[in-house]
C-alpha cells in the first residue's frame, strides 16, 4: 500500500474484464480541430472484481473511442486511431487480470509505467495508451463502491481507493491525502458549458424534426446555458471573425455569459498564437467584458507545448493543457513553461485528475501573484448519456469544478441507439438527470444547470446497467467510424 494511504482501503483482485462496443450516430456533425465527427464507437467495460472481505462485485464504465483526438499524426486513418484505443484497452485488461491484489489506486500505479512503455513500443501516443487504464480504472472503482456499499464520493472521502505517496508523483510527497480527500464534497448541481462547434449555426431559432435545438439561440432558449466553449480552427483571422460572430449571438441570447476557447492543437506555431492573442486583446466585444474569457485550451500541438516563448506570450487569459496532458508529469512540466490550467477528462484517467487537482491546491498555497494560481477545468469528449456522462459529472463534482463542458447531449439524441429498456432503466434510476417529455430520455438541463443528486448512490454514479447482450465485440470498433 502506498505511504500515507488509508489503512482501510481494501485490496482488490480483477477476476475478469469484458468489453463491448456500440455505434453512436450523431444527429449533427461535430467539427473540432481538423476532423468532423458523424459516427463513433462507444466502448463499455464490465469488470468482475474480488474486493476481499467485502465480496465480489461487477463494475462498469463507458467512453467514446473518438478518432483524431488521442492521435492526430498524419498517415493514420480514423480506424487506425480506434484500433490503437482497442489495443490499449486489451493491454490494460491483460495486466490487471494478471496482477496480485492491490488497492484500486495501487492497481493503477503498479501498471502505469509498464503499460506506458508497452504503448510507446507499439507506436501509440501517450493519450491513446492511457485510455485503457482510464476506462478500466472507472469500472474497478465502480465495483469497489458497490462491494463496500458507498457512493463514489464517499469512497474518496474515506480513501477506500488507497491514494498516497507514489514515485509517479514525487512532487506530492508528504501531501496529507487523507485530510485533503476528506474535505472533498460533491455539489447538488453543475453548470453545463455548451460547446459551440465550428459548423454550428449562430442565427435563427431552428430545431430538427425531433424538436431538438440546432442553432445557438435555440440551444440557449431550451437549456438556459450561461457558460460556453468555443472551438477554434487555427487561422487567427478566421477564428477572430468567427468569434466575433459567436459573441454577438451570445450577447443577444445569453447576456453576462462566460466562455472558454479551445484550439484543439490547431495553432501550428507561436507566431500564429501570438497573432490570435493580439487580436483577442483588441476584439471590441471581448474588450468590453475581458473577464468573460475564462481560459484558452490547448492552442498549440502537444509536441510544441513546451516552447520557451510561452512564458512571454502575454495571453489575455490563462492557458490550459488538454491534449498535451498525456502523462502524469505533464502538468508540473507544463506549469514551468507558462501553463496554468489542466483538464479533468474521463478518457485521460480519474487518478490523473485527482493528482492534478491536489497539485493545484498545493501550488496555490504558495502562489505569490494571482497569475501564478493554477486551476482545473472539466472538459468533455462527447460523453454519452448513461455511464459515461454520469461518471464524468460525478468526478467533476467531487473535484469541486462548478461548470463542465457538455456536448454529447447536443450532438447525439439522448441515448442514441441504446435499447429502449436500457434507456428507460437509466431514466428511472436518475429522474433528476434525464427527462422524457416529448420523446426518449435525454439529459435535462434547466437554467444552464444539471441536477446530479441521484448520482450519489452506492457505486460509481449509476443505478442502472447497460444491456451487455446488445453490444458488439470490441474487435468491431474500428469498423464503427
Amino acid at each position: 500500500m502506498t505511504a500515507s494511504a488509508s489503512p482501510s482501503a481494501p485490496a482488490v483482485r480483477i477476476l475478469a474484464v469484458d468489453f463491448g462496443v456500440r455505434a453512436m450516430t450523431l444527429r449533427l456533425p461535430f467539427k473540432f480541430g481538423a476532423v468532423t465527427l458523424t459516427r463513433c464507437p462507444q466502448v463499455f467495460v464490465r469488470a468482475t472484481v474480488d474486493c476481499g472481505a467485502q465480496g465480489t462485485a461487477q463494475g462498469w464504465a463507458a467512453e467514446l473511442m473518438v478518432p483524431r483526438w488521442f492521435d492526430k499524426r498524419p498517415g493514420l486513418s480514423q480506424a487506425d486511431n480506434v484500433r490503437h484505443l482497442q489495443l490499449a484497452l486489451e493491454a490494460a485488461a491483460a495486466a490487471y487480470t494478471r496482477g496480485a491484489p492491490a488497492t484500486a489506486f495501487d492497481l493503477f500505479a503498479r501498471h502505469y509505467e509498464a503499460l506506458t512503455m508497452q504503448g510507446e513500443a507499439a507506436g501509440l501516443t501517450a493519450l491513446a495508451t492511457g485510455f485503457g487504464q482510464a476506462v478500466l480504472d472507472r469500472a474497478v472503482l465502480d465495483a469497489l463502491c458497490r462491494a463496500t456499499k458507498v457512493p463514489m464520493h464517499v469512497a474518496f472521502q474515506r480513501n477506500l481507493v488507497g491514494i498516497g505517496d507514489t514515485p509517479l508523483a514525487d512532487d506530492l510527497r508528504g501531501w496529507n491525502w487523507n485530510g485533503w480527500l476528506a474535505r472533498l464534497a460533491p455539489a447538488a448541481h453543475l453548470e453545463a458549458r455548451h460547446t459551440i462547434g465550428m459548423l454550428d449555426a449562430l442565427e435563427g431559432d431552428t430545431e430538427d424534426a425531433a424538436g431538438l435545438p440546432v442553432s445557438l439561440p435555440a440551444v440557449v432558449r431550451r437549456h438556459g446555458h450561461r457558460y460556453f466553449k468555443i472551438k477554434l480552427g487555427g487561422d487567427p483571422a478566421a477564428d477572430l471573425a468567427r468569434l466575433d460572430a459567436v459573441l454577438e449571438a451570445l450577447d443577444a441570447a445569453a447576456p453576462g455569459h462566460r466562455f472558454s476557447l479551445d484550439g484543439n492543437e490547431q495553432y501550428a506555431d507561436m507566431a500564429a498564437l501570438q497573432a490570435l492573442c493580439a487580436g483577442l486583446r483588441t476584439l471590441p466585444r471581448l474588450a468590453a467584458r475581458p473577464d468573460a474569457l475564462l481560459y484558452i485550451e490547448q492552442p498549440l500541438p502537444r509536441e510544441a507545448s513546451l516552447d520557451s516563448a510561452l512564458a512571454g506570450l502575454g495571453a489575455p487569459a490563462p492557458l490550459l493543457l488538454d491534449e498535451a496532458d498525456g502523462t502524469l508529469d505533464a502538468f508540473p512540466i507544463g506549469r514551468a513553461h507558462g501553463w496554468r490550467g489542466v483538464s479533468s477528462k474521463g478518457c485521460k484517467g480519474l487518478y490523473k485528475a485527482v493528482l492534478n487537482r491536489a497539485r493545484c491546491d498545493q501550488w496555490n498555497l504558495t502562489a505569490r501573484d494571482p497569475s501564478d494560481r493554477c486551476f482545473m477545468s472539466a472538459e468533455d469528449l462527447t460523453c454519452q448519456a448513461g455511464l459515461a456522462v454520469q461518471q464524468d459529472l460525478a468526478l467533476a463534482s467531487l473535484l469541486g469544478l462548478v461548470h463542465c463542458e457538455r456536448n454529447g447531449h447536443h450532438y447525439v439524441d439522448g441515448f442514441g441507439d441504446a435499447p429502449a429498456a436500457e434507456q428507460q432503466a437509466f431514466a428511472a434510476a436518475h429522474g433528476d438527470l434525464y427527462e422524457s417529455a416529448g420523446g426518449p430520455p435525454r439529459l435535462a438541463i434547466h437554467g444552464g444547470r444539471i441536477a446530479i443528486g441521484s448520482l450519489a448512490q452506492p457505486g460509481f454514479a449509476h443505478g442502472a446497467d447497460p444491456d451487455f447482450n446488445s453490444l458488439q465485440p470490441l474487435s468491431q470498433a474500428p469498423a464503427l467510424v
